[in-house]
């Protein structure tokens, strides 16, 4: 078992889905876990709960991340808690149906904002604080859509494409400082943001039957890698793209 007893971990888009997973996990390794969410405080509340039976202490923030200003709220309102963040996961984000020529520029722009502008703006206030102790891990959540594409989803395998380079540019910038900088690209994930999509008639059927590993996994078989790279285990690891897909999309990192 893992163990990072101890250690103080943000979470972001933590009330749910891989995030939720990812925090409880965390905490069952011994991590206190700050989450921040969007819209949904019950399920954030409800997140916190499960934390404290673990044992394990819970800070629950409501933050709006295409913000700078409340990204760098966020960041420093848990820093005045703990004095600390060691791991940062960018997990937040959104998935949203776009036509090409049919563009919706509010739609776009509102993903753009949370899949992209999230990512920099709370990487770029947790760093500060990272450098100063010498050391850190950051933890990118992308997607097999970033090397694969995907049709009438092209924003959003454009956002993830953009984690993949942020990863890669950051993990050489910020080794010097002791931060190393990883990536996990999950594929097809059976969590509510697939919720809709997997209720059309022989879909999750069909998309099960593409999978090599013939599973479309829970949140938890993203989340054990979300903390492998956080772990001293991953020591060596740095600007790493690690594909957890089932096999569904072959290639290198």
């Amino acid at each position: 078992m893992i163990r990072l007893d101890g250690r103080k971990v943000l979470i972001t888009g933590g009330s749910r889905g891989i995030g939720r997973a990812a925090a409880l996990l965390f905490a069952r390794a011994g991590a206190d876990v700050a989450i921040s969410f969007q819209r949904n405080q019950n399920a954030a509340e409800d997140v916190r709960k499960d934390v404290e039976k673990i044992g394990r202490e819970c800070l629950v923030r409501k933050a709006e991340l295409s913000s700078k200003a409340e990204a760098d709220g966020l960041v420093a309102g848990i820093l005045s808690v703990w004095g600390r963040i060691d791991t940062l996961v960018n997990n937040a984000g959104v998935w949203t149906y776009l036509e090409m020529g049919k563009l919706d520029d509010p739609g776009y722009r509102e993903l753009m904002g949370a899949n992209v502008d999230g990512v920099f703006y709370a990487t770029n206030a947790v760093v500060p604080s990272m450098k100063e102790q010498g050391r850190g891990w950051i933890i990118n959540v992308a997607s097999t859509a970033a090397v694969r594409g995907e049709a009438f989803h092209s924003h959003y395998a454009a956002s993830k494409g953009a984690l993949v380079s942020l990863t890669k540019s950051l993990a050489v910038e910020l080794a010097p400082s002791g931060i190393r900088v990883n990536c996990v690209a999950p594929g097809w994930v059976d969590t509510d943001m697939c919720t809709e999509v997997f209720s059309e008639p022989g879909f999750r059927e069909k998309v099960r039957q593409s999978i090599p590993l013939k599973r479309i996994p829970p949140p938890e078989d993203i989340a054990g890698p979300i903390l492998f790279l956080a772990s001293d285990l991953a020591v060596h690891i740095t600007g790493e793209i690690m594909n957890v897909n089932g096999g569904s999309v072959l290639c290198g990192g």
